[in-house]
C-alpha cells in the first residue's frame, strides 16, 4: 500500500479545497511508506507560509506496477 499527501486550502468563501500532490509528471504522488510520507507532511506543514495544511491519505488502490509480474 502507498500513501498520498493532500494539501488543504480554502477558497474565497472559506470552504476547504483538497488538492492531491503530484509527482511533477501530472501523476498523483504516491509514497511507499507511511514513515516517509509523515516526514514529508511534517516538513511541508512547518514550512507553509500561506497557512495551508497537509495531511496523509492511504492510497485507495495499488498501482499497476505494485502487482507482481508473471
Amino acid at each position: 500500500m502507498g500513501y498520498n499527501i493532500i494539501k488543504i486550502m480554502e477558497d474565497r468563501k472559506g470552504k476547504p479545497v483538497h488538492i492531491l500532490l503530484t509527482d511533477g509528471l501530472s501523476q498523483i504522488l504516491e509514497i511507499k511508506t507511511e514513515k516517509k510520507a509523515k516526514k514529508l507532511i511534517k516538513l511541508f506543514n512547518e514550512n507553509s507560509d500561506s497557512g495551508w495544511k497537509y495531511e496523509l491519505r492511504p492510497s485507495p488502490c495499488p498501482r499497476e506496477t505494485d502487482y507482481p509480474l508473471e
